[in-house]
Order: structure tokens, then C-alpha cells, then sequence
């Protein structure tokens, strides 16, 4: 069964290749209906973390970037609206395949989440324990929503594609885009921007779909992304294809009639790549 015709229609809004001016309009407007937020719920103690993730979540976001050395405010509780009736899984298997690569615990690790939109990379993140995030999206609306959060120490407005990410080279111990790169979204000439930001050894979690509408970019991307590597800018961690990525929007896009699409996630690392430490 296909999800609401509401659901369907600002999906294909935004994913149908409109001009960048209206693209971040309709995102603008589909950030009151992405997810829906309530009230805050007072912060849980040190190593309980929130929700059905696993790893070492502290429990607590890390402090915003507006307030500098405030406690922390605790975290809105998330009612996914859209995105459960999408069963929108790319930010859970994303978050999970860059937590299983990171080498070395990742409190301290420094993270860009690109196309954040309203923070549901960053809760998977810090579900697992990553306590230092910083996020970047074009669209106004989406990031007045991950700044309610409170889980970001920056959020900056930043049309990846159009115009160069706001951090130095090599900052980033990890850099995510997810949900991002696809048909009229992000173009895959922005990898080189994406790497310019992660530091030598840090890794780039990217996330792409796998329905019909979208193979065209996909295979782009694919091409890309080889080239970097044969160019010796990166090594391939991890290509996992996923069944069942999220629900179909139009019954020709699922997977022989199940009512879901596919999706890949991979995982990068940039060179040059440190030598694994002995014992």
C-alpha cells in the first residue's frame, strides 16, 4: 500500500527537478510536515541515550553553538509525521554504518551533517555517541527545525552545489550527506567539496536511492565516486544495497510489488589513510 496522497505529492515536489529558487521553497513548506515535535523532555542521566538506538549515546546534546558553555537544553521529542509514513530508514542504516567504521570512540569527533534538514541523522548520531555535530542545509525552514533540537553546536544555511561548504579544509572527522544526493538535488560535482572538508583518514557516509526515477544519478554517482578512488582521493570502506530503503511513492518505483524501494549506503575514507595501530 502506497502511503497518503499528501505524503506522495510533497515527495514528489521535491524530487521532481524544479529550479533550485522553488526546490527550497517547497522544502521550506514541507519542514512543518516532516516531522512532527513536541515538547521537550527533561534530559536523561550520562550513558542512558534516548530512543531504540544502540551505541553510547550520552543522553544529553551537546551544547549550541548560540549559548557558548550553557547547559546543554534537552532534546524535542520527534513524532515523525511524513517521515513515518514514508518508514524513512536511510538515517538509522547511515548513522550505523559510520558508528561500525569509526575506528576509536566517537565523542570527540567532529561532524558535518550536509542536507541536515530538520536532524534526523544528528539523533541517530548521537544515539551512538557522536557528541560533536554541525549541520548545513539550504532550505530555512528545514534548519529553524534542527536547531530546535539542540543537538547541533552550528548550523549554517549552505546550498551545496551552488556555493562552498563554511568550514576550513580538513576539519571534519566524518561528513554526512544523506537523503541528498539524488535526481535535482545535490550534484555529484560537489564530491570534491565534500572531501575538501574531512580531514586525511576521515570518512564520508553518503546515502543514495535506488528507485527507477533515480538510477540515471545513481549511476553518475557511482561513476564518481570510482574515480576519486582510482584518483587515490579515497578508499571504499563499505557499498551496501538495502531493501526496503522506504516506501514507494508510485507503485511503477517498488521493488516487484512489495510498496518499497532500495537504497545504498557507502562509506569512504579519505587518503592518506593512517596505519592501524598494533596490540
Amino acid at each position: 500500500m502506497l502511503p497518503p496522497a499528501g505524503v506522495r505529492e510533497r515527495v514528489r515536489a521535491v524530487h521532481g527537478g524544479a529550479a533550485l529558487p522553488e526546490l527550497l521553497r517547497r522544502y521550506d513548506g514541507w519542514a512543518g510536515r516532516y516531522e512532527q515535535v513536541r515538547g521537550r523532555d527533561p534530559p536523561g542521566p550520562p550513558g542512558t541515550g534516548t530512543g531504540t538506538g544502540t551505541g553510547t549515546g550520552t543522553g544529553t546534546p551537546p551544547p549550541a553553538a548560540s549559548s557558548p558553555g550553557a547547559p546543554p537544553p534537552a532534546p524535542l521529542t520527534a513524532v515523525p509525521q511524513d517521515v513515518a509514513a514514508l518508514e524513512y530508514r536511510a538515517p538509522h542504516l547511515a548513522a550505523a554504518s559510520l558508528a561500525f567504521a569509526f575506528p576509536a570512540p566517537p565523542a570527540g569527533a567532529r561532524v558535518l551533517d550536509v542536507g541536515c534538514g530538520t536532524g534526523l541523522v544528528a539523533r541517530e548520531l548521537q544515539r551512538r555517541g557522536f557528541g560533536c555535530l554541525h549541520g548545513v542545509d539550504g532550505s530555512a525552514g528545514m534548519l529553524e527545525r534542527a536547531r530546535g533540537t539542540g543537538l547541533y553546536r552550528q548550523l549554517q544555511r549552505c546550498v551545496l552545489g551552488r556555493e562552498p561548504l563554511p568550514g576550513p579544509a580538513e576539519h571534519y572527522d566524518a561528513v554526512t550527506v544523506v537523503g541528498a544526493l539524488g535526481e535535482g538535488q545535490v550534484p555529484c560535482s560537489a564530491l570534491p567539496e565534500l572531501l575538501r572538508v574531512t580531514k586525511p583518514g576521515g570518512f564520508l557516509c553518503l546515502t543514495t536511492r535506488s528507485n527507477p526515477s533515480n538510477l540515471r544519478y545513481k549511476a553518475e554517482l557511482e561513476a564518481a565516486l570510482q574515480r576519486l578512488e582510482q584518483q587515490g582521493a579515497w578508499q571504499k570502506v563499505l557499498a551496501q544495497e538495502v531493501e526496503g530503503w522506504e516506501r514507494a511513492t508510485e507503485e511503477e518505483e517498488s521493488i516487484q510489488g512489495t510498496g518499497y524501494i532500495s537504497g545504498v549506503v557507502y562509506i569512504y575514507r579519505k587518503c592518506p589513510v593512517p596505519p592501524l595501530e598494533e596490540g
